[in-house]
This record gives C-alpha cells, sequence and structure tokens, in this order.
C-alpha cells in the first residue's frame, strides 16, 4: 500500500518540538552541573543557579567574591553602598566582575577594592585579556542606610574605583553610581553588555542587611580614646 510524503517524514526533516526542547533543557543541566562540579578558587564566585528571567545559567558574586568568564552566563550580583566593577576585554572577550565595600583594609581580602581591582584583573589576564585592551563598567555606591550618610561609604567607594580605573588608564564606558538606590546588576562576560536594576529603597531590606553586615566585618575595632571612625 502507497504511503503519502507527508505521513513519513523525511531523514532530513527537524525533529519535533518537544524533542527540541527536551535537548535544550539536558544541555542546560549538563553546563549548569559542570560549573558546580568546577573546584574554584578562594574568593570566586560559586552560587551557581538556572534565571528563568534571563533564561541563562547564572553566578551569583556575593561581597568579597569576583568571578571571570568568557561564556555566555548571567553574572549577577545586588549592591547597596558596595561597587561592582565589570570588566571586559573587547579583543579577548573575556569579562568579569568584583564586589567590594570597602576602598582599602588590612589583609589580602576582595572586600577592599584595593585588592579586589587587582585580583580581578589579574584573573582576567590569565585568561587571555591584556590590561591595555581593558575597558570598565561600573554600578552602585549608594547611599541606602538610613542615618550613614555623613560616613559617605558609597562615595568613598565610587571614588576609589574611578581613581583606580583612570590610574590604570582603563577606560569606564557606562557607569550608574551614587544616589539613594540599591541596584541588581546583571553582566554577561561573552559580549561585554551590562544590565542594572535600581530597586526601590524601601524594598531593600535584604541589602540593607547585607551592607550593614558587611560593614560591621570589614570595620576595625575601635581603640579608646579619641574619635570613633567606623571603617
Amino acid at each position: 500500500m502507497a504511503v503519502s510524503p507527508s505521513s513519513t517524514p523525511s531523514s532530513g526533516a527537524r525533529p519535533p518540538l518537544p524533542a527540541l526542547q527536551s535537548a535544550t533543557t539536558a544541555a542546560r543541566g549538563s553546563r549548569l552541573e559542570r560549573l558546580k562540579s568546577v573546584a574554584r578558587k578562594p574568593g570566586e564566585a560559586s552560587f551557581f543557579f538556572w534565571d528563568a528571567h534571563f533564561r541563562n545559567d547564572a553566578v551569583k558574586v556575593l561581597p568579597g567574591e569576583y568571578y571571570v568568564d568568557n561564556e555566555d552566563i548571567a553574572v549577577m550580583t545586588t549592591l547597596g553602598s558596595c561597587i561592582a566593577a565589570c570588566l571586559w576585554d573587547r579583543q579577548a572577550k573575556v569579562g568579569g566582575m568584583n564586589h567590594f565595600m570597602l576602598p582599602e583594609g588590612s589583609g589580602d581580602s576582595g572586600r577592599y577594592g584595593s585588592y579586589a581591582m587587582e585580583l580581578l584583573i589579574n584573573e582576567m589576564m590569565k585568561r587571555g585579556a591584556s590590561r591595555l585592551t581593558l575597558e570598565a563598567k561600573v554600578f552602585g555606591g549608594g547611599a541606602v542606610i538610613s542615618g550613614m550618610n555623613t560616613i559617605n561609604v558609597g562615595e568613598r567607594n565610587t571614588k576609589f574605583v574611578m581613581d583606580f580605573l583612570n590610574t590604570e588608564r582603563i577606560p569606564v564606558v557606562s557607569k550608574d553610581v551614587l544616589d539613594i538606590y540599591p541596584r541588581k546588576v546583571c553582566f554577561l562576560p561573552s559580549s561585554g553588555k551590562a544590565m542594572v536594576k535600581r530597586l526601590a529603597p524601601t524594598n531593600a531590606e535584604a541589602v540593607l542587611a547585607q551592607d550593614r553586615v558587611a560593614a560591621q566585618k570589614a570595620a576595625p575595632v575601635a581603640s579608646s580614646g579619641g574619635s570613633i571612625d567606623l571603617f
């Protein structure tokens, strides 16, 4: 009995849509598992997840951490007075983000900008980037803690990172800093694209708590006598 051409798929026909979706899901899960299984260096972000909004694998950079990659992955963080510097090498197609809390401090810690910036640059150079071809996007430095404006943590962080990048001759191609808003940042290291969402100050309890804890951890113990400098 003759069979009509429409009833028998040809060898070159595309698989049905459910099969494509299944294959895509499997590939996505495979990469996410691979990212989670890789041993990470001290200070390197390690919280990987699937972000439903961007429909992409993602990694969250916590205070004091950094992340460098050349893959199509969303590098994300949430900022109050802290700063995230997103660096990208247009030629090497590699990018990275850090998240620091204060300009400087004692010891080697990604919580401090002076160490966090050099750490990020060095890790990018290991991936083929060059200081000569880096460009920067800078976010954060908001005055989000009510009653602590006199300390100017966000302003100090912002001034530090801008001065650092100027000294290193790394151009700042875009920035969203200062003001009173917490920010959620997404950086794509494969393309250098960055997106920022300003959060309502009244709905930023988690960011405020993060800023307070970060400030307390970073602050040295005040000596008796003299003026008290929280930071």
